[in-house]
């Protein structure tokens, strides 16, 4: 009996039913309140922020020179052809959990939690980075503006030679605290810090476009094709937030439709802008000038446009927060989808009977976010989050294939192009980026996943049972 158990669990899918039933009870529903513009700003929300503001300068100074612009491209291909296999799942099976429910509906639950597992790794570490330069901008901003600041032992770590990072533990309780009083507050916050941003966005390629030098694009590939590759592994980090669309599937009012929209208009407009920053940049200034915390503000003291650095610390600072709001976001639905399946303590699946949210999810993240972003420097993990990232788009794009032979797509539903050579490209392309890690991050993912094994046994002894649904309840 325990063998067939451990067979069930390894190779037998969960059924799409036992998905959709979950997201009607009364105890985990979700409150459907976000529409086609309000998930491709979530989307945009997520994606553009730390490429634009932090990582645009150290893929151009380190691996890819001027083409840097082709490395953005490099990277919003592979994210654009994960984007169209999301996009089938999230149309069909309009659930929250993203990868980890794909993965379950076709593999199994074990191969679902690695997936899920991966991708706690990959939002909780992110959070912490972003949440980490998040404090460096305000710093800048208060001193570049001669405001008095906090001490400098309460905005470093303790392994940078201060007490605590206050700020960036702040910001993150914040946020959650904001996701916990609702869904439709929170994506209007949002919405704000995106037009913020593309604003200011748009506002430095005017006045960084009057200051090209087209000597400075030569030579363009300076560190040939493998620093293009290099580049976009460096950059990838900034496309992960795309997939916080497909978290929000059980919550839009039309996911057929709205999902698939959101998540390729997000990633289209932001490759664009990430591609015209990038190319704008490195016609200021020689690539060798970008290697700073806050590529972009130099490179306008730079030129002489001394009042741009304040707008685009600005900038800087709301791009971060929404980028910060969308990976809390995503992480904490996943967490949901996961405790429902009995995999997670099961108080994390409840949501609040008032704005109904997962506040007790919310809750548990702020304590392990904002504890290391305050006490480590994590910001040298950050590869791990594009590592994480693209193991969950191969064991997707893998689940795609089979959930065709299981589940034939529905009328009216949006269907991946170009199955199955679609998602095997997709898994070529993933696997290109993956080979060229260092082999330390590969340990430290592959270190991550085995703890995650021993933590799915602890759940399988039967510590976090799933919850009992009962009768169903009708969507309101």
């Amino acid at each position: 009996m325990k063998l067939d158990q451990l067979r069930k669990s390894l190779v037998e899918p969960k059924h799409p039913d036992l998905y959709l039933n979950q997201s009607r009870n009364s105890d985990t529903r979700l409150k459907r309140s976000l529409g086609r513009l309000d998930l491709t700003l979530l989307g945009v929300g997520g994606v553009i922020g730390v490429g634009v503001f932090v990582l645009t300068g150290i893929a151009a100074s380190k691996d890819a020179g001027p083409a840097v612009t082709l490395s953005f491209l490099l990277g919003g291909v592979i994210a654009t052809l994960a984007a169209f296999i999301y996009a089938e799942f999230a149309s069909h099976v309009p659930v929250t959990g993203s990868a980890y429910a794909y993965v379950s509906m076709a593999f199994g639950e074990f191969p679902a939690f690695l997936t899920g597992w991966a991708l706690i790794l990959t939002y909780a570490v992110g959070s912490v980075a972003v949440a980490i330069g998040w404090s460096g901008y305000v710093k800048s901003l208060f001193l570049g503006l001669d405001i008095p600041y906090l001490p400098e032992k309460l905005t470093r770590n303790p392994l940078d030679g201060g007490t605590v990072n206050l700020p960036a533990g702040l910001v993150l309780i914040l946020i959650l605290g904001l996701l916990m009083i609702g869904t439709r507050k929170s994506s209007s916050f949002n919405n704000l810090m995106v037009g913020v941003k593309i604003g200011i966005i748009l506002l430095f390629l005017y006045l960084g476009s009057r200051h090209i030098q087209p000597v400075n694009w030569h030579p363009f590939f300076l560190h040939g094709g493998w620093g293009v590759l290099a580049g976009a592994m460096t950059i990838f980090f900034s496309y992960v937030g795309f997939d916080a669309v497909t978290t929000a599937a059980e919550e839009a009012h039309e996911p057929a439709r709205d999902v698939p929209f959101g998540i390729i208009a997000s990633l289209g407009i932001s490759t664009f802008l990430y591609m015209a920053v990038s190319l704008v940049l490195t016609g200021m200034v020689p690539s060798s000038a970008l290697n700073n915390p806050a590529p972009v503000a130099h490179a306008l003291l730079d030129v002489g446009v001394g009042f741009g650095k304040t707008l685009v610390t600005v900038g800087a600072l709301v791009g971060l927060t929404s980028v910060l709001l969308v990976l809390l976001f995503a992480q904490s639905r996943i967490l949901v989808m996961m405790a429902r399946d009995g995999l997670m303590p099961r108080i994390m699946y409840r949501v609040n009977p008032r704005f109904r949210t997962p506040v007790f999810t919310l809750a548990i993240l702020m304590v392990f976010v904002s504890l290391p972003a305050m006490l480590f420097p994590i910001g040298a993990l950050a590869r791990l989050t594009s590592a994480g990232t693209l193991l969950s788009f191969i064991l997707v794009a893998l689940a795609l294939l089979r959930f065709r032979k299981l589940h034939p797509p529905k009328p009216g539903a949006f269907r991946c192009p170009w199955v199955p050579w679609l998602p095997l490209i997709s898994i070529g392309l993933d696997l290109l980026l993956i080979g060229s890690v260092p082999k330390t991050t590969l340990l430290l993912l592959l270190g991550w996943l085995g703890v995650g094994i021993l933590f799915y046994v602890l759940g399988k002894k039967g510590l976090f049972p799933a919850p009992s649904l009962g009768e169903d309840e009708p969507e309101t």
